[in-house]
């Protein structure tokens, strides 16, 4: 177990790690290209599963007018524009100062309102934030050494008739080889380092971490690339990346 001073020490590496690439976040040719890629897929999977939650009319030019969207973690702010652009009323948050002056500029630029702020989600807490519709924790958990932590501050910003949403790679023999060594070191979909497979989180892990706060998973769902066609797709197989909801 990591003492606070080593857990202080390990988020500060993580945040000094996307700060330095931060400005590329949005470069279709830069360190994030590949990322841009899984944001489409996993943004349909968001998408849908928020429109069969909440009963929402998914032909409407905007199908999530009306939620309150809170993304824990949002980078450069790839989630957080178009599920503004859907209807949503979104707030968004992440750490790294460089990544919210950099998601503030794009959006600003693509005429998207989105509140950015430069905060941890247990800074939100403390400020006594109204709990959200919809707790986004996108790609943020395993770069987290007090993972249990961030899952009961999550929970409590969300409303009890809310949905829950996390994404993340799985802990098997599968998200190593694919997820580190074969994105990392082979394709080059990430830089080196991304990721550190001993905090990937496992659906079963997640729903533990859950169940203090009354919350229930759902059935994951897997996203899978094809190196081929370069393409994302839905899939049953979750022993790499996958999407799992939460409900009361």
């Amino acid at each position: 177990m990591l003492d606070k001073s080593e857990k202080s020490e390990l988020q500060s590496k993580e945040l000094r790690k996307f700060d330095a690439m931060a400005n590329e976040w949005w470069d279709p040719t830069g360190k994030f290209k590949h990322v841009l890629a899984f944001n489409a897929a996993r943004l349909a999977v968001i998408r849908d599963m928020l429109v069969q939650h909440f009963q929402l009319d998914p032909a409407r030019a905007e199908p999530l007018h009306g939620l309150r969207i809170l993304d824990v973690g949002c980078g450069g702010g790839l989630l957080s524009e178009p599920l503004a652009q859907l209807g949503a009323t979104v707030t968004a948050i992440d750490g790294s100062a460089v990544s919210i002056e950099v998601a503030k500029a794009h959006a600003q630029q693509s005429g998207v309102q989105v509140d950015y702020r430069h905060n941890l989600v247990e800074e939100l807490l403390a400020q006594g934030m109204e709990p959200f519709d919809v707790v986004l924790n996108t790609e943020v958990i395993e770069h987290v050494q007090d993972q249990q932590g961030l899952i009961d501050t999550c929970c409590q910003l969300c409303k009890d008739d809310g949905l829950f949403v996390m994404a993340t790679l799985n802990r098997t023999w599968k998200s190593w080889l694919f997820g580190i060594i074969g994105a990392e070191y082979v394709l080059r979909l990430l830089p080196r380092g991304t990721h550190d497979w001993r905090f990937f989180v496992t659906p079963a892990e997640f729903a533990s971490m859950l169940k203090p706060h009354g919350f229930r998973a759902l059935e994951p769902v897997g996203l899978t690339f094809n190196p081929f066609t370069k393409r994302w797709r839905t899939s049953s197989d979750t022993r790499v990346n996958y999407l799992l909801a939460a409900v009361k």
